[in-house]
């Protein structure tokens, strides 16, 4: 017969979403560095070989964490009408998302080759570049750093944002309302409504 601890250390019902949201947790709180297989299957509940049965190691770990980011990241993208409104999504998953964030942007904390990351990630460009193809663009070139100028502008706004660096400037106002008027402020009216 086995004592409870023991069906508690073995048994899980979902012990791949439990130690990502643990890991989700842990980033969100203390960043990337903190990560321990260890510490998340204590926080599981499960013995601390467990989580590398998922996730083989830190890296395979955080290789999850950014696909399933590039996953939200995209499907959040896809509801937007316009340039701008990519924009807008970009920032709301920014600060919605905020250790997927962190982590998506890192390629030095994961598999950069890892089949399910690429989907994602490719997904997501698709995303950003359809906001960007509607633009008049007289070149590719000029499609292409425009496409450079929107992600730099979304990406920079947002991690400014997340670092609090933004916070007398936005003051009492939606960042989401700042942003879209520093959108049109770089792109006029074409990038959107």
């Amino acid at each position: 017969m086995t004592s409870d601890r023991a069906d508690r250390t073995y048994h899980h019902g979902d012990l791949r979403r439990a130690v990502l949201t643990a890991a989700l947790d842990v980033i969100r709180t203390e960043g990337p560095a903190a990560l321990s297989l260890r510490d998340l299957a204590r926080r599981a509940g499960v013995s601390h070989a467990a989580p590398a049965h998922h996730f083989k190691d830190r890296a395979g770990l955080l290789t999850a964490v950014a696909a399933e980011g590039y996953t939200l990241f995209a499907d959040a993208l896809a509801e937007a009408p316009d340039l701008r409104e990519r924009g807008v999504r970009y920032v709301r998953f920014a600060a919605e998302h905020p250790a997927h964030f962190q982590v998506m942007f890192r390629p030095d904390l994961y598999r950069t080759d890892d089949p399910h990351l690429l989907a994602a990630k490719d997904r997501a460009t698709a995303e950003l570049r359809a906001g960007v193809s509607a633009l008049p663009a007289p070149t590719p070139e000029d499609a292409r750093l425009t496409g450079i100028a929107a992600w730099s502008l979304a990406h920079g706004f947002a991690t400014l944002l997340l670092s609090g660096n933004l916070d007398a400037a936005v003051g009492d106002t939606d960042a989401e309302a700042v942003f879209r008027r520093v959108a049109e402020l770089a792109f006029g009216r074409g990038a959107g409504g």
